[in-house]
Formats: structure tokens, C-alpha cells, sequence
């Protein structure tokens, strides 16, 4: 009776192994050489496209006389400056520099853009 036992618990044990360890090595994805090799060649093409562009920023300075200035087009404003010791200022539309103050001799803007350094080689 203890053999029989003892070989009814060697078959559980076995059974729950198989039931185990079997799954979980074929539930973890396989993948097959040619499609490593297929993504490697796919990455290398998107990187060699996509690394050559850089963005930069573009930046130019304007003045006018008055209280107002503006950008030229594309370009946003980032910082003003106004004549006269005046210290108050705003940016209207996102690209023009205006003065508060009274009888303002010249208005200064900065004006910035993000361009895209370098291209596509072929």
C-alpha cells in the first residue's frame, strides 16, 4: 500500500510539472530570425531618415520707431524693449511688441522660430 502511494504521488508531482512548465514556455513570445533581421533593417532605414534633422532655433532682432514693432512672418515674439526707460511692455498677437508708456522713441522685439536643420538624404 505505501508503494502504491508512493507511486500515485510521484505521477501527481510529475503531472504538475508537465502542467507548469510546458505553458510557460511557449506562453513568452516567439520570434523568428527573419523578423529580427526584417525590424533591424527597418529601424536602421527610419534612423538614418529621422537622425539628420535637427531643430534649431532661429532667432532676429527688430526696431522701429514708435511704440510697436513687429515680427517678421513665421516669426513669434519673445522679449521687448521700449526707449525712453520705459520698463512696461506686452507682446499682442504672439508677434508684435508694443510700449506702454507715453511718447515712446523706439521699440525693440525679439522674434524667434523653430526650424529643422539638415533633410532627407536620398
Amino acid at each position: 500500500m505505501v508503494k502504491l502511494y508512493t507511486n500515485k504521488k510521484m505521477k501527481a508531482i510529475l503531472v504538475l510539472l508537465f502542467v507548469v512548465l510546458i505553458p510557460a514556455k511557449y506562453a513568452s513570445a516567439q520570434r523568428c530570425p527573419v523578423e529580427d533581421a526584417i525590424d533591424a533593417k527597418i529601424s536602421a532605414a527610419i534612423d538614418s531618415k529621422v537622425s539628420i534633422l535637427v531643430p534649431e532655433l532661429s532667432c532676429t532682432s527688430v526696431s522701429a520707431r514708435g511704440a510697436d514693432v513687429s515680427c517678421p512672418s513665421d516669426y513669434k515674439a519673445t522679449g521687448c524693449a521700449c526707449g525712453m526707460a520705459c520698463g512696461s511692455w506686452d507682446i499682442r498677437g504672439e508677434t508684435q511688441c508694443h510700449c506702454q508708456c507715453a511718447n515712446i522713441d523706439w521699440t525693440s522685439a525679439r522674434c524667434c522660430k523653430v526650424v529643422l536643420s539638415g533633410g532627407f538624404s536620398g
